[in-house]
């Protein structure tokens, strides 16, 4: 928030550049929260120190007291300094009770604000909509082929590996199933990509599928929302469980303050909104596994969450080359919108950097 506050025009730039629900009068309110709430907090501390001192002084008196007790001066409790920081500690007490509500309220109000600002937009990533999206690199040669080639969900079809029709009265739209080979491909491959990432130094986990939704919001998505992404339990029967929709939100969830290095298989869950186009074969279904790089680095210098990016790109690669696949490395776009901390299915990244991301053509 400090670096908003110093830049608010390259914020409200960001925020156009993200094409996300905030408008820039929305950020001036959302900054002039902010700086409400650190001058409260900051009265607050020294609010709490004068009171830490008026204790001080009544226990000093107090000590004086039972010290001369032989004297004829009368009790403490008849003592001016001692009526004076009575009151003076009252006072205090009834300053601290107003400006603790008012903090509250400020950090409910900037919280629930604050969860709709991007991340920041990578320096390298084009501006703009898909159409900006640039080839850094294509790897392998692309089949050519003297016949019409058909594509995986009609050859699926066919070997009876893949169904995808005549499942709206057993799974709702846009789900599938994988029968023999096909389910035993899906296995073989979540195995290739562990068993290429854990002698890399990643810790294999398994996560919840539920989380709450305070885990949600701290990964920069909000299952409130309407549409939200997210499916969301039935809040009258298990209070504030979502479906996660990767395991990055697991991961999260259970990582705090640590660098590491984690590889993750899950089912994911994705409420996925009318796109205005009907997608082809297994792409944005509404659960799928997948197997996903997770790091947690230091902010030391600055650079550590890129040079991360860099190491999972080229394992990425790797992955794709030792499979044979002819690919490409596309530098997505940063108008995508929206505050999750990536843009896509496949580009979730540290610090919201829209990366380059590896496609199989």
């Amino acid at each position: 928030m400090a670096a908003l506050s110093a830049h608010p025009a390259e914020a409200a730039r960001e925020l156009e550049r993200r094409k996300g629900p905030l408008r820039e009068g929305e950020l001036r309110e959302i900054l002039q929260t902010w700086t409400r709430l650190e001058e409260v907090r900051a009265a607050i501390a020294r609010l709490e120190a004068e009171k830490e001192e008026v204790a001080l002084a009544v226990h000093a008196l107090v000590v004086s007291d039972v010290a001369t007790a032989w004297s004829p001066r009368p009790p403490f409790l008849q003592v001016p300094e001692y009526t004076a920081l009575r009151e003076r500690g009252g006072a205090v007490r009834l300053k601290l009770r107003e400006l603790l509500a008012e903090e509250a309220a400020l950090d409910e109000r900037f919280y629930l604000h604050a969860l709709q600002l991007p991340n920041s937009t990578h320096p390298a990533a084009p501006v703009g909509d898909e159409s900006q999206a640039r080839v850094l690199e294509v790897v392998g040669e692309k089949p050519v082929f003297n016949f019409q080639p058909k594509g995986h969900l009609e050859l699926g079809e066919e070997l009876d590996i893949i169904r995808q029709r005549r499942l709206s009265h057993i799974s709702g739209h846009r789900s599938y199933y994988l029968c023999g080979a096909g389910a035993l491909l899906q296995h073989a491959l979540v195995r290739f990509v562990l068993a290429k990432l854990v002698p890399k130094g990643f810790l294999p986990m398994t996560v919840p599928d539920l989380l709450r939704g305070a885990v949600f919001e701290g990964c920069g998505m909000q299952p409130n929302t309407t549409p939200s992404p997210v499916y969301c339990i039935d809040p009258a029967r298990f209070e504030d469980l979502c479906l996660a929709g990767t395991s990055e939100v697991g991961i999260a969830g259970y990582f705090m303050d640590h660098a590491v290095l984690i590889v993750c298989s899950s089912t994911c869950y994705r409420a996925e909104t009318d796109t205005g186009r009907e997608p082809w074969g297994l792409y944005r279904v509404h659960q799928f596994t997948k197997v996903e790089m997770f790091g947690v680095t230091a902010a030391e210098s600055g650079a550590e969450s890129e040079m991360m990016l860099d190491e999972f790109l080229m394992l990425q690669k790797e992955i794709f080359s030792e499979l044979g696949l002819h690919y490409r490395s596309v530098g997505v776009e940063g108008g995508r919108g929206g505050t999750q901390l990536g843009s896509s299915p496949s580009n979730r990244c540290p610090n919201g950097f829209p990366p380059p991301l590896t496609q199989p053509c």
